[in-house]
């Protein structure tokens, strides 16, 4: 009989209504429509077998963010909301372990494994990713469950949110992390999911 996985760990970032703000929306509108049906499986699943989640909230100190506290775009999404006991871990920077207890906090509860989703692809999620596998975190990302914006380049080449997402994604899998969808990465827990 093989070895049993160890237990995942879900970490879901900045899931929280500054999202939707126009500000993100400059060169156009977010790629990857599905995101939210996907962290909702995914929570789903989570939740009825009672594997840990982490929820991460940008707290921005940039005074014009919408992702400053005490503001209504800090809130998280209502789909991605946290459940009572579910650990809710606040940030500062783009990556969920700098300055933060996310780290001790794993690594306290024996979580070497790691399932990451959320937003934006190329930004917090890419630099939580990076940081997890540099740290030694066994993860693996749900590429269908982020998504982003498009992007202008330094030479003024516009980027669309398909292809900003997909080089992030390349820039991770394999050195960081192993990039799969929800379905997939369901199946490698053997949940029995089937979408």
């Amino acid at each position: 009989m093989p070895p049993a996985l160890p237990l995942p760990a879900l970490l879901l970032i900045d899931l929280q209504a500054a999202i939707d703000h126009p500000v993100w929306r400059k060169y156009g509108e977010r790629n990857n429509p599905p995101a939210e049906h996907n962290v909702t499986d995914l929570l789903a699943v989570w939740r009825q077998r009672g594997w840990p989640i982490y929820h991460i909230r940008h707290d921005s100190l940039e005074p014009a963010s919408p992702y400053q506290p005490h503001q209504p775009g800090n809130e998280f999404k209502p789909f991605a909301a946290p459940h009572a006991g579910e650990t809710v871990i606040a940030k500062q920077t783009n990556s969920a372990f700098i300055g933060t207890t996310l780290e001790s906090t794993l690594r306290a509860a024996g979580h070497d494994t790691l399932v990451v989703c959320g937003v934006i692809t190329n930004n917090s999620v890419e630099a939580t990713v990076r940081m997890a596998g540099n740290l030694g975190f066994k993860t693996y990302l749900a590429a269908d469950a982020c998504y982003t914006f498009p992007r202008l380049d330094w030479s003024g080449r516009l980027w669309t949110a398909d292809e900003v997402h997909s080089l992030s994604l390349a820039n991770l899998h394999g050195e960081y992390c192993r990039v799969l969808d929800t379905c997939e990465i369901l199946q490698v827990f053997g949940t029995g999911y089937d979408n």
